[in-house]
């Protein structure tokens, strides 16, 4: 090798260790940005049979939403709550169930996702106040939760502040946001990147991450509350509903699908079982005995 290709190679080498070096100093910031704005699903679906759509003023931010009265006998109202990175059109069959069974039903954007307002996603933090707001809009009467993911976990911690929730149908939660942030970090985030980039989000979503945790609110909570995962879930793995149950002071439920993965425990029979769980707590009040189906 000539010493002009030996020298090129050191410049090369050089370079892409000084590229190296930029990236790992900007990991961090990339890391909190991803934390902070998950990517937006604009809403291109139509309202649900007999639903309107609606602007609820949430904490600070504009909501927007679904609305729809239910059939017959007035049960109650529902709520449904989507995952990350997802919006309100997810719920539409949901809501068509239920408002068929008599329950007005509602289904609404989080705050910065979808077509609402507001900068940053905090996963429940300033999400559970944006939920009180919309439950003083509706009717008198039961209130259910059903929640997905990033939505279950919303549906959580708001029950553990807000006596008016009767039950929560709360699908794949994870047990604490930092946690689940540090298992679903690239393999090449480091723990002092993740811890940095947890700081460097807290700073700029004005908000205390570790007080965003299903696992500690389920200390407080007094309402139903039915857990579903998917045995095969290994984005947010079934442990994190099994941290919830345990925690869970009050009457509790969980339900394992098996051969489902993440967004797939909602499927099939389980709404079955739903139907049945949700008949008989908002009738009677069962025992906090916890239960598990496999």
């Amino acid at each position: 090798m000539t010493a002009r290709s030996k020298k090129r190679l050191m410049l090369i080498a050089s370079g892409a260790l000084l590229l190296l070096g930029v990236v790992a100093i900007q990991l961090p910031s990339i890391g909190a940005a991803l934390i902070l704005h998950p990517v937006h699903r604009h809403v291109v679906a139509t309202p649900p049979n007999m639903c309107q759509k609606v602007t609820f003023n949430g904490d600070g931010v504009s909501l927007q939403g679904w609305r729809g009265q239910g059939s017959g006998s007035h049960r109650g109202t529902l709520i449904y709550l989507h995952g990350v990175s997802d919006n309100r059109a997810s719920g539409a069959g949901v809501m068509e169930r239920y408002r068929k069974r008599g329950f007005d039903v509602v289904a609404y954007d989080s705050r910065a996702q979808g077509e609402s307002g507001g900068d940053v996603s905090t996963y429940g933090y300033y999400e559970k106040e944006d939920l009180r707001r919309v439950m003083d809009t509706v009717a008198p009467g039961p209130i259910v939760l059903v929640g997905t993911s990033f939505g279950a976990a919303v549906a959580l911690q708001a029950a553990a502040i807000d006596r008016r929730i009767s039950a929560v149908v709360a699908a794949e939660t994870f047990s604490d946001l930092r946690t689940v942030l540090t298992e679903r970090a690239p393999f090449f985030f480091t723990p002092g990147t993740i811890d940095r980039a947890i700081r460097l989000a807290e700073q700029k979503g004005h908000f205390q991450l570790d007080a965003v945790s299903p696992t500690l609110a389920a200390r407080t909570i007094t309402a139903p509350v039915l857990l579903v995962h998917g045995a095969l879930d290994s984005a947010t793995k079934p442990d994190h509903s099994r941290r919830v149950l345990a925690a869970l002071a009050g009457p509790k439920r969980l339900i394992l699908v098996s051969g489902a993965g993440h967004n797939e425990s909602l499927r099939g029979n389980v709404w079955e079982d739903i139907d049945r769980w949700l008949d008989s707590v908002l009738s009677t009040k069962p025992d906090g005995d916890p239960t598990t189906d496999e």
